[in-house]
């Protein structure tokens, strides 16, 4: 799989580019500022249907425009497939699929995968449980788009359920049997779409474990780590217990019995969640572990080993696309702005483990910063211009 052209409409700082790509390693060079990431973002975008960047898609749209086009070609299996996206803030995005209109944006998951790595990674490491929630879940969508949907509804059900909490919460007593009723309702969604979604987390887990497990010590190779090995596991709302599982040989809990788990549990903590009117039971409460040897990553790890299990958690995601992918072919691999945060023997070995990779894009802001193994095609940017070197 591989990008064969880019095409933008008032998409950050482009009135209008046009450019063409191939397989193999493309590298987009220049200055800080003149729109590199911008580039690589789009293609993002078109995988993901999000930014890496920022949480809103207003960021994205060009100053004084009403709205923003990103078009791909991508190529799979030697077919070319066009995917088109019409970004327009506070209005609900439109896509199309060789020119024909989608019900939803979110059909054209699945059309582009790409693992794409940068400097914000390291808050997967050292940052909050949100952003390991999110690289999950995206993650999980590039699998199965189908789990966009599924997301999609649990926050919808979940901001629901907050909102009726929230209400109830000033009066300091139990709900009236109507109100009872109707949390009871939401309980039960809630219950459903998490339960779902908590199973497959665990699953990807599972599965994600010995690719990031091997690509930290290829990274960390020769480096100062101190040599224990990256370990993931799951923290769940439901407790520690379950989360244990995802690295044994145990069979996991079905969704029947997650659901079941989870409405147990709401039931138990009904009151103090009135109290404080949020939901305190499910996967939006949950955090992926991350621990080198017997010790959690973040809070021990030097700033050298985040990097390094950083760098772990997308060559991971890479191989488990690559390996278990149904088929789908090698994601593309983006690099933005990598190397420039890596000392040289982090660099030498990222470029070694990539290199081979059907399509590789990646940015730097000086030709220097680019890895020698990485030699391919240029691509100069300056002043929002797109030029081949």
């Amino acid at each position: 799989m591989h990008v064969a052209h880019l095409s933008l409409t008032d998409f950050r700082s482009y009135p209008a580019v046009e450019l063409g790509l191939e397989p193999g390693v493309t590298a987009f060079v220049g200055p800080n500022g003149q729109g590199k990431t911008n580039l690589v973002e789009a293609i993002g975008y078109v995988a993901t249907m999000t930014s890496h960047r920022v949480a809103a898609d207003a960021p994205l749209v060009r100053a004084g425009a009403d709205r923003a086009v990103v078009r791909a070609s991508v190529v799979r299996d030697g077919r070319p497939t066009l995917v088109e996206i019409e970004i327009t803030p506070g209005r609900a995005n439109r896509a199309r699929l060789n020119s024909s209109p989608l019900p939803r944006a979110r059909d054209v998951l699945g059309s582009l995968r790409t693992v794409l790595f940068a400097p914000e990674d390291l808050a997967l490491v050292k940052g909050d449980p949100d952003g390991r929630r999110r690289f999950l879940d995206d993650l999980l969508v590039l699998l199965a788009p189908r789990y966009a949907g599924v997301r999609a509804d649990h926050d919808k059900v979940l901001r629901q359920r907050n909102t009726l909490l929230k209400r109830l919460g000033p009066r300091a007593h139990a709900p009236r049997d109507d109100e009872a009723s109707t949390l009871d309702v939401w309980d039960s969604q809630l219950a459903a779409l998490g339960a779902e979604l908590l199973a497959a987390r665990l699953f990807l887990v599972r599965r994600l474990a010995p690719h990031v497990a091997a690509a930290y010590t290829q990274v960390a190779t020769g480096a100062a780590e101190s040599g224990a090995a990256a370990v993931l596991g799951y923290r769940s709302s439901l407790g520690d217990d379950l989360g244990a599982l995802v690295g044994t040989d145990a069979s996991l809990p079905t969704r029947a019995e997650l659901a079941s788990a989870m409405l147990e549990a709401m039931g138990l903590l009904r009151q103090r969640e009135i109290e404080r009117g949020q939901s305190l039971v499910g996967p939006h409460r949950d955090d992926l572990v991350l621990d080198l040897g017997a010790l959690p990553a973040r809070g021990y790890a030097s700033h050298g080993e985040s990097w390094s299990l950083a760098l772990a958690l997308r060559l991971g995601s890479y191989e488990l696309l690559r390996t278990e992918g149904s088929g789908d072919g090698e994601p593309v691999l983006v690099l933005d702005d990598v190397f420039a945060e890596l000392d040289s023997g982090r660099r030498a070995r990222l470029a070694a483990l990539v290199g081979g990779a059907e399509q590789v894009l990646l940015t730097a802001a000086v030709p220097e910063d680019v890895p020698a193994e990485l030699a391919g095609v240029r691509v100069e940017v300056r002043s929002g211009e797109v030029a081949r070197a």
